[in-house]
């Protein structure tokens, strides 16, 4: 088979080679990851100082309710919430007695060698100098190893920060899977990833191809949904059409989040991605939304009592569609090793 050069940048299309094959008995498959992470303001610039570490009550809710429902979380988990003596100790016997993995996640601004400027800009790691970039993972990976006894393997970075040094430095410090990148998502305006024209399914990446990338969900919606993502962002060029076609239920961009997403809304998504062949559901929220009062989407107990009603359908609808769960392992397990499918063909 003959490829053309490709260094496994997160920031580029993965070549046709690089997706994953999985083994037919792992079937369609959901996970969930939760961005475990500090509480502070999201309005408010990035700050050092001035967070909290203190939905620990919400957490343990939380992790109740997945476990009861058969579903093993992954909690890719930043430097203060390792850090945390209360919280490492609580997501310690989650991963003791084998009901949750622990992945990492990092923030820049809060993950220290503290060396570069508190900026936006500075928020996505993946844009800061290679030797920082490494610095502050390395010292994250430690904090974790300190924590739970291994070093991380799952990452995704705060605000879906990687850029063109992520992968590589990601299979340097041994990790087998990233789940940063939002396809069908640009962050360009804001100093981040453009994540345009990526794909849904699970591919290699790094130069080594040792590193398994696990997009987040995201599906096109409603009768224009063939257009797909070319149509969208002509959509959205031509100012206030994004949000008409949207509200007629002609066209609609819906990632799987509880998170600003209702369930009937989550319902079509994964039937959309279903009918696109997506072989994995990824799902993902973040921990402090586990806690009224830390994040817009859960402001109060009604809201809360409403983010576990979506969960209730959504995994009901997911049932239904015999899309059973998957833990980290299960996964890993299923992928096959690159370049197999090339070779039976």
């Amino acid at each position: 088979m003959t490829t053309l050069f490709h260094d496994g940048n997160l920031l580029r299309a993965p070549a046709a080679e690089d997706r994953v094959t999985l083994d037919p008995d792992f079937g369609t498959r959901f996970m969930l990851f939760v961005d475990t992470e500090e509480e502070f303001d999201w309005n408010a610039p990035f700050r050092r100082t001035g967070h909290g570490v203190t939905a620990l009550d919400g957490m343990a809710r939380g992790q109740a309710y997945f476990s009861a429902a058969g579903v093993k979380p992954v909690y890719v988990t930043d430097y203060p919430v390792v850090d945390s003596d209360a919280a490492a100790e609580l997501m310690g016997r989650w991963l003791a007695d084998g009901a949750a993995d622990i992945g990492a996640h990092l923030h820049p601004w809060v993950n220290p060698p503290h060396v570069e400027e508190v900026t936006a800009a500075n928020s996505y790691v993946g844009f800061l100098p290679e030797a920082v970039e490494r610095a502050k993972l390395e010292a994250l990976c430690q904090r974790i190893a300190e924590r739970f006894g291994a070093r991380p393997i799952a990452y995704r970075a705060g605000r879906y920060g990687v850029g063109p040094n992520s992968a590589r430095l990601l299979e340097e410090a041994g990790f087998r899977l990233d789940s940063s990148v939002r396809s069908r998502f640009d962050y360009g305006g804001q100093h981040g990833p453009d994540f345009r024209g990526l794909p849904q399914y699970p591919y290699w990446a790094g130069p080594g191809r040792r590193l398994v990338e696990l997009p987040l969900s995201t599906a096109f919606a409603g009768l224009l949904r063939g257009g797909g993502e070319r149509l969208y962002r002509a959509a959205q060029l031509m100012g206030p059409m994004a949000g008409a076609l949207a509200r007629t239920g002609m066209l609609s961009r819906i990632p799987l989040t509880p998170e600003g997403i209702d369930a009937q809304e989550a319902i079509a998504a994964i039937d959309a991605l279903l009918g696109e062949g997506v072989p994995v559901l990824n799902f993902s929220f973040h921990s402090p939304t586990l806690e009224p009062g830390h994040t817009p989407y859960v402001r109060d107990e009604a809201d809360r009592t409403a983010f576990y009603g979506w969960w209730d359908a959504v995994l009901d609808h997911l049932d239904r569609r015999n899309v059973r769960p998957a833990t980290l392992d299960a996964f890993l397990n299923a992928v096959q090793p690159r370049g197999q499918a090339c070779q039976a063909a």
